[in-house]
């Protein structure tokens, strides 16, 4: 079996890492000259920790992820008052079996590529064309320099996210929903925590919710920095990017009646970016003949969950089981018992990750005051258990 994964973010390369340790040969094709992850903080969840810790990493991730030891808060958005806690740290343990945390995809990135032999990574490959007969899938990459060379495989993943030229390649743009426009757009940066007030350093998620927006920031890699979200009306920005620049001013203008301390978050940071916040609905079919997808290029989702790296995480662990034992001749179907098996899970995930700023972003109102009174009676490190307690290996054992 020579299984070829095209892109090598966080999908890309716990696929690879998972297919290793399955016995299964792969190589990971990445356009860029070196390995780097567009984007800074990400939740890691239960159910993206335990296939971590069973690939052998969980004991790396303390060394940069910030474990959730203290809560997750929601803070109201005019003078900070808290107006709910919940605690993690031995409750998570005891419900789930491992911590939640926080952490910089720079960092996750590293560790899964020193995980892996050097040869499993060719840099420099953009995927230009993509050609399957009944015995194997043609490759065609081009790299810097405009020197072409193809690669034979007998499956093929596409983690090349939500852009994939993959996918383009396999679904027909006519069965694919149109992208939606969710009126909002995102300012990310990254803050020094020597240079932020003391209550944005704690190992804490707090989520600031007012009217129209809402505000998240938590430390990572190691608590040396405040990651940095904040989610409001789009206006005229419709470029859907992680690297395009914004203007810090512009980012403290939307919250400048807020609280002041986040007012001093905003003013400590250097730089910033902004992507317009786009959704999309299920694919009819991520596979077809030896091709197949994982992550983002399959079922991007909103990130009002946190969950688009743990699903692609727990893609890579079924794909991995899948295709264990698989032979060039069985690929196919081993490929379509993984979708068989993912995609109603992915599917929810991204479906129930719809709407959720709608709540977040209430105006002051009766709405929102029993918004926050309901608040008292939440518990959701429970009520998330179908997340966070979601096991894959219960469902391939279905």
């Amino acid at each position: 079996m020579r299984v070829a994964v095209v892109g090598g973010g966080l999908g890309g390369l716990t696929a690879a890492l998972l297919l290793r340790q399955a016995g299964v040969e792969a190589t990971v094709y990445e356009q860029a000259s070196e390995l780097r992850e567009v984007g800074a903080g990400i939740i890691v969840a239960p159910n993206m920790v335990r296939p971590l810790v069973r690939a052998g990493l969980g004991e790396r991730l303390p060394d940069f992820a910030v474990r959730l030891e203290a809560a997750w808060e929601l803070r109201r958005w005019e003078d900070g008052r808290v107006l709910f806690s919940q605690r993690m740290g031995a409750e998570c343990r005891r419900l789930y079996g491992v911590d939640c945390y926080v952490a910089h995809r720079a960092d996750l990135l590293a560790m899964l590529a020193s995980a892996l032999p050097p040869e499993m990574v060719r840099l420099d490959r953009r995927l230009t064309g993509l050609r399957q007969d009944g015995r194997e899938v043609e490759l065609t990459f081009v790299d810097a320099r405009g020197a072409e060379s193809t690669v034979a495989a007998d499956a093929v993943i596409g983690a090349d996210g939500i852009h994939s030229v993959v996918r383009s390649s396999i679904v027909a743009e006519s069965s694919q929903e149109p992208a939606r426009f969710s009126g909002l757009c995102a300012y990310r940066c990254l803050v020094p925590a020597s240079d932020a007030p003391e209550l944005m350093v704690r190992p804490v998620q707090t989520i600031w919710l007012g009217p129209g927006r809402h505000f998240v920031h938590y430390p990572v890699s190691g608590g040396r920095l405040v990651n940095v979200v904040a989610v409001v009306p789009a206006g005229d920005w419709r470029l859907e990017s992680w690297t395009a620049d914004g203007r810090l001013e512009d980012l403290a203008r939307e919250f400048e009646t807020w609280d002041p301390r986040l007012g001093q978050l905003i003013a400590a940071a250097t730089e910033t970016k902004r992507w317009a916040m786009y959704d999309r609905g299920p694919l009819e079919s991520w596979t077809d003949g030896r091709v197949t997808l994982l992550g983002d290029a399959a079922h991007a989702m909103l990130p009002f969950l946190g969950q688009g790296a743990c699903q692609a995480v727990e893609d890579a662990a079924v794909l991995a089981e899948c295709l264990r034992g698989a032979t060039p001749e069985t690929a196919a179907r081993a490929l379509l018992r993984y979708e068989e098996i993912r995609k109603p899970r992915a599917t929810q995930v991204q479906l129930v990750s719809r709407g959720r700023e709608v709540q977040n972003h209430l105006p002051d109102g009766p709405a929102q005051r029993e918004r926050d009174a309901a608040f008292a009676d939440g518990d959701p490190l429970r009520q998330n258990a179908w997340l966070y307690g979601h096991e894959v290996e219960a469902d391939l054992v279905g």
